[in-house]
């Protein structure tokens, strides 16, 4: 028990690290938000460089938004590990399966700023045309919605389970 402490400890730090990241994503996201609402980058007060970017306004909102939620969760699940008391192998495994689940998130929400259908379905709905960026966002999103489920309910599993 004593040795998977650090084990333990680096899988937290791994996964601290992956939600960082996705939280400068949404970070950076956010100045995406900013570009797509007011049609450019103020770089001097009342000197507007004019951009356009991929996608509305409300798709680069959801990208921002959801790039803060996915990394808090993920920086949450990490701090909550040693109260749910699992072994470093359960945990090493379940953390990969969390990390993958910010990062399919990420990609899908990107993705979707270059489907006109949001990347929800493969093909044409009533939002817009299927193309190959709805496949490269909805696919792994897909994947990971169905392992985050798993993991969801295996983590509810363990923190009600009576201690021994």
């Amino acid at each position: 028990m004593n040795q998977e402490k650090p084990l333990l400890r680096a899988i937290q730090k791994r996964m601290i690290g992956h939600g960082l990241l996705i939280l400068l994503v949404g970070l950076l996201a956010g100045i995406g938000l900013l570009v797509s609402l007011v049609g450019g980058l103020e770089v001097f007060p009342g000197r507007l460089v004019a951009l356009e970017l991929p996608g509305s306004s409300d798709g680069w909102m959801r990208f921002h938004i959801g790039q803060l939620l996915n990394a808090f969760l993920i920086i949450l699940l990490a701090l909550s590990l040693p109260v749910l008391e699992l072994s470093a192998r359960k945990a090493g495994l379940l953390s990969g399966w969390i990390i993958g689940i910010g990062w399919a998130n990420t990609l899908f929400y990107a993705a979707a700023l270059f489907a006109p259908n949001r990347a929800l379905t493969f093909a044409d709905n009533r939002l817009g045309a299927g193309n190959l960026a709805s496949l490269i966002g909805l696919l792994p999103a897909l994947v990971f919605a169905i392992v985050s489920i798993v993991v969801v309910g295996v983590l509810a599993r363990q923190a009600l389970q009576r201690s021994a």
